[in-house]
């Protein structure tokens, strides 16, 4: 509002290059027609009572190098599109209440602690804070097989041999009976030998 008259920008990337509502008593949430001011390179949001989430049309702004909006009310996750910025040089998201695993990629690792301390439930390596299941993650990947004890290793070699003894000891015997004639007619032979010996 201008003079009591609302005015709109008609191209607004040409226009604004620069946004300072810092230290106000802003409330509501960020509007996400801010994605559309593509020729932005600074916005101060910071000192507010802003709430809702961070816009994710804010990774549309590919000219911002400066990006704060510290010490807010501010609640979701953050953006993965704000990674991919290339021009970002200050960041500050710090004192809000930012909650999920902090963005990779680009040059985003390269922002320090501050940049990221004040939300509670925030976590990433700029925190060296671990997020939930990246320890059992870790566990599983470093997780040694087990390794088989003295008795297993002792049943196991047993087992082996008595099936290779029976397997050696009835082929052995019982192969040529079954096979070759001659033998099966003298074993049968001395079987009824032994019957009639054992009746007499």
């Amino acid at each position: 509002m201008w003079k009591g008259v609302e005015q709109g920008f008609k191209n607004p990337e040409l226009k604004l290059k620069s946004i300072d509502l810092s230290s106000n008593h802003l409330t509501g949430e960020i509007p996400k027609e801010v994605g559309y001011l593509l020729g932005l390179v600074s916005l101060n949001l910071s000192r507010n009572n802003l709430s809702g989430e961070i816009p994710s049309r804010i990774g549309n702004l590919r000219s911002l190098e400066s990006l704060d909006l510290s010490r807010n009310h501010i609640s979701g996750r953050i953006p993965s599109s704000l990674s991919e910025i290339d021009y970002l040089q200050k960041l500050d998201l710090s004192h809000n209440s930012l909650s999920g695993r902090i963005p990779s990629g680009r040059h985003f690792e390269t922002f320090e602690a501050s940049s990221f301390e004040g939300n509670i439930d925030l976590c990433g390596e700029q925190l060296n804070k671990t997020c939930p299941g990246d320890e059992d993650q870790t566990t599983a990947e470093h997780q040694e097989p087990p390794v088989k004890g003295d008795d297993s290793v002792f049943y196991e070699g047993l087992y082996m041999s008595l099936g290779i003894g029976y397997f050696t000891g009835f082929w052995g015997l019982l192969g040529p009976l079954l096979l070759w004639r001659p033998w099966r007619i003298a074993y049968i032979k001395a079987i009824w030998i032994s019957l009639r010996g054992g009746q007499e």
